[in-house]
């Protein structure tokens, strides 16, 4: 079996509905391996679209700086370490971090998925079989306006049947004030018996959000998610070292390098490793790391269907993970893109697919319509 061609497909949701505010849902770069025997796998890359679509189209520089598309053609797919290590080493002039490494990352899913295909089996099988097959689900969101208004959203969801939830971004750290008043509105809505993850969207300095770690603890907090920025490890080493709240981080951070120094400088708690930035090769390099550090590993999730089972079949193969990430803001990329939906069930949690490769079908009429010509 030879790969035949690399689509590189930019998904964009019209320009009057995108929308100022920290959703990936509302782009995405889905990629096609074809294969001479016709079979096809399906990845997807959180990246910047188009810039991530360039490097995957990219023509023949020299032999360290090409794009990645034209490199694996005529490659065996099931070869995916010598694949990995290809591509790697073919952009290592423009890559080894970023947008590069996110990009061989959807191929690397896409390779993994057409593999399962090819043996038929579910990827989770391939990485070594499931320690469970079903995930508890955290309802994942942004904050509300206030305090009151998260209440709200944390009811619905309570409604809903999640046992845990999560607010994100902005309003917090706009002011201390505003930081109490949104977490103690998410309390109040989560009532004592549900879950509350406190996302602060990278926000503050190494003080403050010391400062608010130990405000939190008020309010049960369940995690501290990237309180400072992504860059700032020596902050979170403070900040982990202190912190009766564990510190989970990481969605942003792409290829076991840059992870490196987030687990051993930084020293956070919880590793939140993102699927469509690292595909399956480098995400099980990077949750052994971890674990050997005594972390946890748990998934990011924010664009399509695609990343969400390739999330829940990576979970499915990690001793440590212990919740998912199950973003719930509604966009036609997010839920539409796949045949399956992957709904929780009534007890809150989200089962693994169990067909051949990640156990997904693209819906077509969805490509079609948000596709950018």
């Amino acid at each position: 079996m030879r790969i035949t061609k690399v689509e590189a497909i930019e998904l964009r949701l019209p320009e009057e509905e995108m929308l100022d505010k920290a959703n990936a849902g509302q782009n995405s770069l889905i990629v096609k391996i074809h294969t001479d025997e016709g079979l096809v796998g399906i990845g997807e890359i959180d990246s910047h679209a188009q810039v991530a679509k360039a490097t995957v189209d990219g023509p023949f520089v020299h032999s360290m700086c090409t794009g990645l598309g034209r490199v694996i053609v005529g490659m065996n797919p099931l070869d995916i370490r010598v694949i990995n290590e290809k591509l790697y080493q073919s952009t290592f002039y423009y890559g080894r971090r970023g947008v590069v490494i996110q990009a061989i990352g959807g191929l690397d899913m896409a390779l993994w998925d057409l593999k399962g295909k090819y043996v038929n089996l579910p990827v989770y099988e391939l990485l070594g079989g499931a320690f469970q097959k079903k995930m508890r689900a955290y309802a994942s969101d942004l904050w509300g306006k206030d305090g009151n208004e998260t209440a709200q959203k944390a009811k619905r969801w309570k409604e809903m049947g999640y046992t845990a939830v999560k607010f994100g971004w902005a309003p917090m750290g706009q002011s201390e004030r505003v930081d109490l008043d949104i977490v103690e509105g998410a309390r109040r809505g989560a009532g004592p018996d549900m879950d509350i993850l406190v996302d602060a969207g990278c926000c503050y300095d190494t003080v403050t959000a010391m400062k608010r770690a130990r405000q939190f603890e008020d309010y049960d907090v369940f995690w501290f998610e990237e309180p400072l920025r992504q860059d700032n490890l020596d902050g979170y080493n403070q900040l982990s070292s202190m912190s009766r709240i564990p510190i989970a981080a990481g969605e942003g951070d792409s290829g076991r390098f840059a992870w490196r120094d987030l687990i051993e400088r930084g020293g956070i708690h919880i590793c939140q490793i993102d699927l469509a930035r690292n595909g399956f090769t480098e995400s099980m390099r990077i949750a052994d790391m971890a674990e050997d550090h005594g972390r946890k590993v748990v998934n990011h999730f924010y664009t399509s269907g695609i990343n969400l089972a390739a999330g829940l079949h990576f979970i499915a193969a990690r001793e440590s993970s212990f919740i998912f990430e199950y973003c719930v803001e509604e966009t036609p990329i997010r839920w539409a893109v796949t045949k399956q939906r992957m709904e929780i069930d009534s007890e809150g949690f989200v089962h693994v697919p169990e067909g051949p490769g990640l156990g997904i079908d693209l819906d077509e009429d969805t490509i079609d319509n948000l596709r950018v010509k």
